[in-house]
């Protein structure tokens, strides 16, 4: 039977295997290509998505220019971000709407991607030559005041719980609240149920006190999962030495991004970054430092049509209440030079030169969040 395909349906398709060409063909160029291809590469934080063609979906897209660049990135494992995060929609039901939603997106690319929940899902995902989707969150606010629902969203695949965004909520204080007040009684109940479910307790976006005190009161390590060193650059969505050191002497993890915050500027460079998993490692040790960069892998085409859409997603925020200090429409929501599907490969030949073995990049790149994975879910 003849199949016919329209000219955007064509247009799409031949875009995705451009995209493919093109990464493959700066891989091969890659000295650093040979280790990383048999590396486990863990984006803690992150997501599969176009920025050339921006969504207000949190559920990723799996089209094939997401799907071809992801997979020529070397990428392993990305936790998405889906559910409630603001706006007026009911947290709850959003949350389920999105995982749901997640669910048959896996179904139907079965071959490219595959859902985690467990260690053993992220071996088998790279042996397989799938992405794997970690499912979380970054707000709470889905839990209302039921710290019960954390099982209905561990039972439906959730793995990681990030109890605050940037603005306080019923389980504490986020990094922009003013009053840094801590931990809630209910986010205390919150944090002992997710322990009782081998779920991650997220603590990136945190206020300091409520990141203390929750990293405290788990009976399990805790992650931070995408943040930067407040040592290096004094912006509240940066987190201090206490706070980077309790997390890895309870045995944690914490996740550096390629985010504006970065640099006192606004305008993070892939030094930057460097420096930053520099001063984690100092202050936390090699086996608690990774990377969440807060992005994606497809490499944007446009910059200038980029950055009308920003402005505009900017605004949003700023009028939602949600924006962090260091946000502006000229920063980037990633590094300028460090971005696209040769981001990892290129973080890892940096580190290296930096002076890192390659043991130690490797740890970075992945191995250190399948430690503190294994220490939440089991091996």
């Amino acid at each position: 039977m003849a199949m016919t395909i329209d000219r955007r349906d064509f247009m799409t398709l031949a875009a995705g295997t451009m995209a493919l060409e093109a990464a493959s063909a700066a891989v091969a160029a890659s000295p650093a290509e040979a280790p990383i291809r048999n590396w486990i590469v863990v984006n803690a934080l992150g997501g599969l998505g176009d920025p050339n063609h921006p969504s207000d979906s949190l559920v990723p897209d799996l089209g094939p220019r997401v799907l071809a660049e992801a997979h020529a990135s070397g990428l392993t494992m990305v936790n998405v971000t889906l559910g409630y995060v603001s706006g007026p929609d009911d947290p709850f039901e959003a949350s389920v709407r999105d995982i749901a939603a997640t669910d048959r997106l896996i179904r139907d690319h079965a071959r490219d991607v595959t859902k985690i929940l467990t260690v053993a899902d992220i071996r088998r995902a790279k042996a397989e030559g799938r992405i794997g989707l970690l499912y979380g969150f970054q707000n709470g606010a889905m839990m209302g005041k039921d710290a019960t629902r954390v099982d209905i969203f561990a039972d439906l695949g959730v793995r990681v719980f990030q109890l605050t965004y940037n603005p306080a909520n019923q389980i504490g204080d986020g990094s922009m609240a003013p009053e840094n007040r801590g931990l809630t009684p209910f986010g205390h109940e919150v944090i002992a149920r997710a322990n009782d479910r081998r779920v991650m307790v997220d603590l990136s976006h945190s206020g300091e006190r409520t990141c203390l005190e929750a990293a405290r009161a788990s009976r399990a390590p805790i992650s931070i999962n995408h943040t930067g060193c407040r040592a290096l650059v004094d912006l509240p969505r940066n987190k201090t030495d206490a706070e980077l050191r309790l997390v890895a002497e309870r045995g944690g993890f914490v996740g550096i991004y390629f985010m504006p915050f970065l640099n006192a500027s606004g305008h993070a460079r892939a030094e930057d970054v460097v420096a930053h998993i520099d001063h984690a490692v100092n202050v936390c040790g090699e086996d608690h430092v990774g990377i969440g960069t807060d992005g994606s892998v497809t490499q944007i085409d446009d910059l200038h049509a980029y950055e009308a859409a920003l402005a505009q997603e900017i605004a949003k925020r700023r009028a939602a209440g949600i924006s962090a200090a260091g946000e502006r429409p000229d920063t980037y929501p990633f590094v300028v030079d460090l971005r696209g599907p040769d981001q990892f490969r290129k973080l890892a030949r940096l580190l290296e030169a930096k002076g890192y073995p390659p043991h130690r990049v490797e740890k970075i790149m992945g191995q250190n969040f399948l430690r503190y994975a294994e220490t939440i879910w089991g091996a």
